[in-house]
């Protein structure tokens, strides 16, 4: 600071953050409010153990969700796996089986991880299915069921477990496993398309909404993942495109990548396990993109 009290550059104190809000009932329309400069935490605090700290994450009997357990107790952190029901062998973790499709089962899911953890620092939504038929086809009941699942879960955890994100210590993390097609669309895929795009809608509001209090929100888009889920499309893409499985692996599910490949489970996992670590806090209201080069086209 020079003698005057004003920031010079080359300070060593750093700057007030400046944030104009408005003065109500003085007649000068928007005033500056001063808040105290905090600094950003040390590369020595990227390693810090996480033994304290609480996550919840659906989808967690195999696939992505499994890794991503597996990585955050690796990492030291508390851990609820939420599956329709309860895993017997995740090393390391609770596990709850509850229907995600329902209020009362996003709520308890919530409710569990308070009274094991007493917080919950890291939300993960990662359960789901999918769905492939023509929109003409699509049946109306997996519409709404693939909804449920996708985008209406991701927002009911959001909203139970907000008052304890947003007084997490080191900052409330919602990182939702969304898909590249929460960025691009593939025919036969309406309900699954548009709930991934609601996601990813949905992680840029609660970004906005949660940054006053050091909660961010940031959606990991993969392309195709070596998961139960994929296998299984394998064979209804076959029915709808007319083709053999074969032909389905190599002109459907690698077609949209640039690199030809699966991504592994435990890559995602190593992308979320990034994303609560002080320097994966500066992404929030956006996507994560793994996906092969798929959205560079």
């Amino acid at each position: 600071m020079g003698r005057d009290g004003r920031w010079r550059p080359g300070s060593a104190e750093r700057p007030p953050v400046l944030c104009a809000d408005h003065i109500a009932g003085r007649g000068q329309g928007v005033g500056l409010t001063y808040r105290r400069w905090r600094a950003p935490p040390t590369v020595a605090s990227v390693s810090t153990p996480s033994e304290d700290r609480a996550a919840i994450v659906t989808g967690s009997t195999s696939g992505i969700g499994r890794a991503v357990v597996e990585r955050l107790v690796s990492d030291g952190w508390q851990v609820l796996g939420v599956d329709l029901e309860a895993a017997d062998d995740l090393k390391g973790a609770e596990t709850l089986g509850a229907d995600l499709t329902t209020r009362a089962g996003n709520r308890a899911a919530v409710d569990t991880a308070l009274e094991a953890f007493g917080r919950i620092d890291l939300v993960v939504p990662n359960a789901g299915f999918q769905h492939v038929s023509p929109v003409a086809d699509f049946p109306e009941d997996r519409w709404d069921a693939l909804l449920q699942i996708l985008l209406t879960s991701p927002f009911l955890l959001a909203k139970y477990a907000w008052p304890s994100l947003v007084e997490a210590p080191r900052g409330g993390r919602f990182v939702p496993i969304a898909s590249a097609h929460a960025l691009a669309a593939s025919p036969f895929k309406a309900g699954y398309v548009s709930a991934k795009h609601g996601v990813l809608g949905l992680v840029k509001t609660l970004a906005l909404e949660g940054a006053a209090q050091g909660l961010t929100a940031a959606a990991v888009c993969p392309g195709y993942v070596r998961t139960p889920l994929v296998e299984k499309q394998i064979a209804d893409q076959a029915t709808a495109h007319g083709i053999s499985e074969d032909r389905v692996i190599e002109e459907v599910i690698l077609t949209p990548h640039a690199l030809k490949r699966l991504i592994e489970p435990s890559e995602v996992a190593d992308v979320v396990a990034f994303l609560t670590t002080p320097a994966g806090s500066t992404f929030t209201g956006v996507p994560v993109t793994m996906d092969m080069g798929w959205t560079a086209r």
